[in-house]
C-alpha cells in the first residue's frame, strides 16, 4: 500500500499545533515510569535509522543521515510509526550540531520518546582498538547537549555491542568508563535525571557483560541494559526461542532491561508472534518492552517498509504483521507509588579465559590536564600535523621493541593500567610520544640533530608549566604513569551541541597500536627512522 503526500499533509497540520511536552520517562528499580502518574512504562519500539547494520555499524562508510534532522521526513514517517502504536523510537547516530526541533516535536505530538546512541562510525568505542579520550567524549557531551531540551528525550546508549567474543572483553573497561563520565556530566549540567545505558547482543559472553556493567557503585554503573536478540524465530515458543531462559537470567537485575533489537528474518515474512510472549505475563514483570529492527528495509532485508526514490512509502508485509501483533498487547504494570525493590547489583564477573575487562576504568577525558601536558614539552606536534602522519609516528614511536615512548598514553583495559594522558585527543598523545623520544635523544645520542622532526610533523618549543599545570606535571611523573589527582577543572568541550575537537576531522579513530612486529613491518620502521634521524636505528 502506498502512501504519498496525503499523509505528510496531515502529519505537517498536526505539527502546527502547539504540543505540550511530553511527561518524561524516570526510573525505579528494574522499571520505566511516567514521571507524572507513576504509570509503568513498557517501551513499544521501532529502530529508525538508514543505512545502518544490526551491530550499529552503517552498512557503507562512515558518513551517516541523521534521522531526526529531516523534518520532512519525519512527517512522512511518524503517522506510520503511530499505526504502529510506536512508543518509542531508537536512533543510532545524530548530528550534534543540526537542529532537532521538528522532529522531535512531531514525534512528541504523536507520544514517541527517543533513545539515542551516544556515538557515530567516527568517533565511538571500537572494540577492536578501544580508546576513551577527549574526541570522544566531546561527541558524548554535544549528543546529551543536543537532545536533553526535549521532554520525550528516554535515554542515551554509550555503547552497542562493543564487546561480543572472549578476545575483545577489554573494551567494555572503556564503554563503562564512558558510562561514569556521561552520568557525572549530565549531573553536572543540572539536567533532569535520565538514564544511561547499554545494548549488548545475544552471545556466549551475555552473563560476564550483564554483571560487569551492572556491578559495583551506582556512579560507575548502567542505569539500564538493552538486549539485542533475534532468537525467536518463525513459529516458536517462549521455551524453543530462549524467551524463557534469558528472562529467568534477568529475573534478579535491578535496573530496566528490554530488548534494544529484536524480530529475526530467518523466516519471512516475518509473523512476529515474539510480541504477544513480550508483552504477556511470563515476560513483563523482568522485561519492560522491546524495539523492533527496524523501520527502513535495508540490504539485511529487516525493513517494515520500502521509500522509493519520489519518497513514496510503501509497508511490506512485516509492517502489516506488526501493527497486527502490536494491536492486541496490553501490558500490566504496576503503580510507581506501590513499587518497593528488591534486587541488588551484580557481582562483577570472575576475571579469566573468557572474561579480561578491569573493573579498574580509564580515566576521565580532562582537555585541561592534557592542555598543560602539551605545554610542557619541548618537543610536539605541528599544528597541521595529518591523521597520516599520527598513524605512522604511532606506529613507530609505541612500538615497544623501539623504546618507550608511550607509557604515559597507553591504555589497557585488561591489565586496568592507563597512562595519565591516555585520554587526550590524538595530536596531544603523539606529542608526548615526540618529546619522549626527543627527550631520549638528547640524553643518549645528542648528535641526532633531527630528533624533533619527523620529517616536518613535530616542532621544538621552550616547554613550561606553572602552577596548576606544574602539578599536574608533576603528579603524572616523567614516564606519566602517575595518578593525577585534584586535576584543573576541564573548559567547556560543548555548548548548545555543537562537537569541538582540537585535531583533525577523523583524528578520533586513531589508535594507539598494538604490535605483533613481522620482517615486513620491520622494514617499515626501518624506513621511518631514516626520515627522523640516523640516531632512531640504534634505540
Amino acid at each position: 500500500m502506498r502512501f504519498g503526500s496525503t499523509l505528510a499533509a496531515a502529519a505537517t497540520l498536526v505539527a502546527a499545533c502547539a504540543a505540550a511536552d511530553l511527561d518524561p520517562i524516570v526510573i525505579k528499580g528494574s522499571k520505566f515510569f511516567y514521571e507524572s502518574n507513576g504509570t509503568q512504562f513498557f517501551m513499544r519500539g521501532v529502530a529508525y535509522q538508514e543505512d545502518f547494520s544490526s551491530n550499529g555499524t552503517i552498512s557503507g562508510g562512515t558518513e551517516y543521515t541523521d534521522p531526526l534532522a529531516d523534518p520532512d521526513a519525519c512527517a512522512r514517517d511518524v503517522p506510520l510509526l503511530a499505526q504502529l502504536r510506536t512508543n518509542t523510537i531508537r536512533v543510532y547516530a545524530v548530528d550534534p550540531t543540526a537542529n532537532h526541533d521538528e522532529c522531535m516535536r512531531l514525534l512528541s505530538d504523536a507520544g514517541i520518546y527517543v533513545i539515542a546512541d551516544l556515538g557515530e562510525p567516527r568517533n565511538s568505542i571500537n572494540r577492536d582498538s578501544p580508546q576513551w579520550n577527549q574526541e570522544i567524549y566531546s561527541r558524548y557531551e554535544a549528543v546529551v547537549d543536543n537532545l536533553m531540551k526535549y521532554s520525550n528525550t528516554l535515554g542515551f546508549f554509550a555503547g552497542n555491542e562493543v564487546t561480543n567474543l572472549p578476545n575483545n572483553t577489554e573494551a567494555s573497561a572503556f564503554v563503562k568508563a564512558a558510562v561514569r563520565d556521561v552520568k557525572a556530566y549530565i549531573v553536572s549540567r543540572d539536567y533532569r535525571p535520565i538514564g544511561v545505558g547499554y545494548a549488548t547482543n545475544d552471545d556466549d559472553q551475555r552473563t560476564d557483560i550483564a554483571q560487569y556493567f551492572n556491578c559495583g557503585d551506582p556512579s560507575l554503573s548502567i542505569d539500564f541494559y538493552g538486549y539485542n536478540i533475534y532468537s525467536w524465530c518463525g513459529e516458536s515458543t517462549y521455551r524453543e526461542s530462549q524467551y524463557q531462559a534469558r528472562t529467568q537470567e534477568f529475573s534478579d537485575y535491578n535496573i530496566p532491561v528490554f530488548f534494544a533489537e529484536y524480530g529475526c528474518n530467518v523466516v519471512q515474512p516475518r509473523i512476529f508472534e515474539e510480541v504477544g510472549a513480550l508483552y504477556g505475563p511470563d515476560m513483563t514483570e523482568v522485561w519492560s518492552g522491546g524495539i523492533i529492527y527496524m523501520y527502513y528495509q535495508e540490504a539485511n532485508d529487516y525493513g517494515l517498509v520500502t521509500v522509493g526514490s519520489d519518497d513514496q512509502v510503501t509497508r511490506l508485509p512485516d509492517f502489516t504483521a506488526l501493527s497486527s501483533q502490536i494491536a492486541r498487547v496490553t501490558p500490566s504494570g504496576v503503580e510507581m507509588g506501590s513499587y518497593s525493590p528488591t534486587n541488588r547489583p551484580q557481582a562483577c564477573p570472575s576475571r579469566d579465559s573468557a572474561w579480561a575487562a578491569s573493573e579498574r576504568l580509564p580515566p576521565m577525558p580532562n582537555n585541561a590536564v592534557c592542555s598543560c601536558m602539551v605545554q610542557s614539552l619541548n618537543c610536539t606536534a605541528q599544528d597541521d600535523i595529518s591523521d597520516e602522519d599520527i598513524t605512522t609516528n604511532f606506529d613507530y614511536l609505541c612500538d615497544p621493541n623501539n623504546g618507550d615512548f608511550c607509557s604515559g598514553i597507553l591504555a589497557n583495559g585488561s591489565t586496568g593500567v592507563y597512562g595519565a594522558y591516555s585520554m587526550c585527543n590524538a595530536k596531544e598523545r603523539i606529542s608526548w610520544a615526540f618529546n619522549a623520544f626527543f627527550e631520549d635523544q638528547s640524553r643518549n645520542n645528542p648528535d641526532n640533530t633531527d630528533a624533533c622532526n619527523f620529517r616536518g610533523a613535530a616542532r621544538t618549543q621552550r616547554g613550561q608549566a606553572s602552577g596548576d599545570c606544574r602539578n599536574v606535571v608533576n603528579q603524572a611523573g616523567g614516564s606519566g604513569t602517575g595518578i593525577i589527582t585534584g586535576a584543573p577543572a576541564p573548559s567547556s568541550t560543548s555548548s548548545g551541541g555543537a562537537a569541538a575537537s582540537s585535531t583533525t576531522g577523523a583524528a578520533s579513530v586513531l589508535a594507539v597500536p598494538s604490535f605483533s612486529l613481522g620482517m615486513l613491518q620491520m622494514a617499515v620502521y626501518v624506513t621511518i627512522a631514516g626520515l627522523v634521524g640516523a640516531g632512531m636505528i640504534i634505540l
